[in-house]
C-alpha cells in the first residue's frame, strides 16, 4: 500500500508541475548528452593517438653533399640504435616517385621539380613513438644530416584541437549539469510548498521522513532518467546523421564510433542523470522542508 502510495505521489507530483518537469527533462537531457558525447571524444582521442602512434615515421633527410662515408656511418648508427625498429633508405630516385605520387594532381609543381632536386632520407619505425623527439636530437647534429623530421609534430597540433575541444565540451557540460542541479532544486521546492500541508499532517500522525521525502526524490529521478533516455536518442543522432552522415568520408581519419561505444554510455547517463537528481532533491528536502 505505501508503495503504492509514493508511486501515485510521483505521478500526480510530476503532472501537477509538467512545465517545469518538462523544462528539468530537457536540461537533464542536453547535460547528459553533451557528457555523453564529451566521454565518447575523450576515447576516440585515446584511440587515434594509438592508432597514428603505430603509423609515425621519422625521417632524417641528408645533405646534397653528403659523403659515402657520412652515409655509411648513420646507416650504422642507425642499424645499432635501440630506439628504432625499422629503418628504410630512400634514394633520390625513389623519392621522386613519391613526390609524383603525392602531387599528381599538380602538373605545374611537377614539372619544374626534378629528381636530383630531391634529397636522400632515412625512414624510420620507433620501438616507441612516444621517444621521438629524443631520436630527433640525437641525429640532428651529425654530419650529413639536412634535418629530422617526425609527423608527430603535427599530430601534436591536430591532438591538441581535440584536447581543446574535449575541453569545451566537457566544460559546457558541466555548466549544463550545474543549471540542471538548481532547476531540480527550485522544482522541488516548489512540489514541496504546494503539498506542504500534507506534509505537515503526515509528520503529525508519524510518517518517517523517508516515507514524506520518496515521492519528491523518485519525481527527480524519474526526471532525470527520462533525460538520459533523450540523451541517448540525441547521441543516436549524432551517430546516424554526422559520424555515418557528414563526416562519413573521413572515417579513415578518424578513429569511428561504434553502436557499442553509443550505447554503454547509456547506463553512465543513466546512473549520473540519476544521483544528482536524488542527491539534489534530498539535500533541497533537508533545507528546506526541516523533515
Amino acid at each position: 500500500m505505501r508503495v503504492k502510495y509514493v508511486l501515485s505521489e510521483v505521478l500526480v507530483g510530476l503532472w501537477r508541475n509538467v512545465t517545469m518537469t518538462i523544462a528539468m527533462i530537457i536540461t537533464m537531457a542536453v547535460s547528459l548528452t553533451m557528457l555523453g558525447a564529451s566521454g565518447l571524444i575523450y576515447t576516440k582521442v585515446a584511440d587515434m593517438k594509438d592508432l597514428y602512434f603505430e603509423r609515425i615515421e621519422v625521417s632524417i633527410f641528408l645533405e646534397k653533399d653528403v659523403s659515402e662515408q657520412q652515409r655509411t656511418d648513420i646507416a650504422a648508427k642507425l642499424d645499432s640504435d635501440p630506439l628504432i625498429r625499422e629503418v628504410t633508405y630512400v634514394n633520390k630516385d625513389e623519392a621522386y616517385k613519391r613526390f609524383q605520387e603525392m602531387f599528381r594532381d599538380s602538373p605545374d609543381l611537377l614539372s619544374v621539380v626534378k629528381a636530383d632536386q630531391l634529397p636522400e632520407s632515412y625512414r624510420l619505425k620507433l620501438v616507441n613513438p612516444a621517444e621521438y623527439k629524443a631520436v630527433s636530437d640525437q641525429y640532428s647534429t651529425i654530419e650529413g644530416v639536412d634535418q629530422v623530421v617526425d609527423q608527430s609534430r603535427v599530430l601534436d597540433k591536430i591532438f591538441n584541437l581535440f584536447t581543446a575541444g574535449q575541453n569545451i565540451a566537457l566544460v559546457a557540460a558541466i555548466a549544463m549539469a550545474i543549471a540542471a542541479l538548481l532547476l531540480v532544486a527550485n522544482t522541488i521546492q516548489v512540489a514541496a510548498y504546494s503539498k506542504r500541508r500534507e506534509v505537515a499532517v503526515m509528520k503529525l500522525v508519524g510518517a518517517s521522513n523517508w516515507f514524506i521525502q520518496a515521492p519528491f526524490v523518485l519525481e527527480a529521478v524519474v526526471a532525470g532518467l527520462i533525460g538520459s533516455v533523450v540523451g541517448l536518442i540525441a547521441l543516436i543522432g549524432l551517430k546516424q546523421f554526422l559520424f555515418d552522415g557528414a563526416l562519413s568520408t573521413l572515417q579513415g581519419l578518424f578513429a569511428p564510433v561504434t553502436w557499442g561505444e553509443v550505447f554503454l554510455t547509456f547506463p553512465v547517463m543513466a546512473g549520473v542523470g540519476g544521483l544528482i537528481s536524488a542527491v539534489t532533491a534530498w539535500v533541497t528536502l533537508r533545507f528546506y522542508l526541516r523533515v
